[in-house]
This record gives structure tokens, sequence and C-alpha cells, in this order.
């Protein structure tokens, strides 16, 4: 990558530079280069970049520029939520993952990271909540509707 924009300084005679391509274009960029740019933009936008190209396909698929997006509990969250982590996941895959509604607690919490900041959001439903010291069923009932959730 490079190759040709680096072979128009060489001082060639102009019948052999006529044969190259006029302009660089952003796929000479090499993906590491585009790694560290991309690394400070959000989650949605580095994936719009990723479709350029295949340098920014490339560059978006590296560990360090997930590594951030993700909240520092990941791992804990990855346990509770699918009980394993597959040595094949990167960290990229592991935020998408995160980013779908997943269940915990037998239905009870639905746990997911938030696309744009990557912050980790929770919703208890009723089922989920107890009253402390009031275990009687005089003071609380469970009374399912459609507007419940």
């Amino acid at each position: 990558m490079g190759a040709g924009f680096s072979s128009l300084f060489t001082g060639e005679d102009e019948s052999s530079l006529s044969q190259l391509p006029v302009r660089p274009s952003l796929g000479d960029l090499p993906e590491s280069c585009v790694a560290s740019v991309i690394r400070y933009l959000d989650p949605p936008e580095i994936c719009k970049l990723a479709r350029l190209n295949r340098a920014f396909r490339g560059a978006s698929l590296a560990d360090f520029v997930w590594e951030e997006k993700l909240p520092p509990n990941y791992q804990i969250l990855v346990g509770k939520v699918f009980g394993y982590l597959p040595e094949t996941w990167g960290k990229r895959d592991i935020y998408e993952r995160l980013c779908k509604a997943n269940t915990l607690d037998g239905g009870t919490k639905i746990v997911w990271l938030d696309k744009s900041t990557g912050g980790v959001c929770l919703s208890i439903s009723a089922k989920g909540l107890s009253i402390t010291g009031i275990d009687d069923r005089r003071y609380w009932n469970h009374i399912p509707t459609e507007e419940s959730r």
C-alpha cells in the first residue's frame, strides 16, 4: 500500500509516470493509521466508515478501537449474560452482542449497551422488584396488564 504514491517522487521519466494512478486514494492509507484515528469516533460513526473501503473495514475490526467503547466491567457483564466468552469473539463482536437486549435473572432484568455512548442500560420488571420488610400479599400484589412494560 502506498507504493504508487511513493514512486511519484523518485524522479522517474514522464512515460512511466503516465501508467501510475494520478492521485492517491483513501485505500492507500495503512490500516494502523486509520485505526488510530477512528478510535476517537463514536461507534455508529466507526460502523459508517467501515463501509467506505477495505482499509477502513480492517481498521474498524481492531480490538484496541473497541476496547475503549466497552464498559470497564464488560467481562462480568458477558459472564452473566452469556455464561462464557468464546475466544473467537473480538471486542467488536462483544460490543455488538451487548448492544442488543439481553435477559438476566430468568427474564426479570434486561441489560444492553447504549450504541452511542457505550453506557450500560438496565430495565427491571416489576417481578424483579421486592419490597423489603413487607412480605405480606395484602400490601404487595402483582396484577399483570398490557401497560406494565
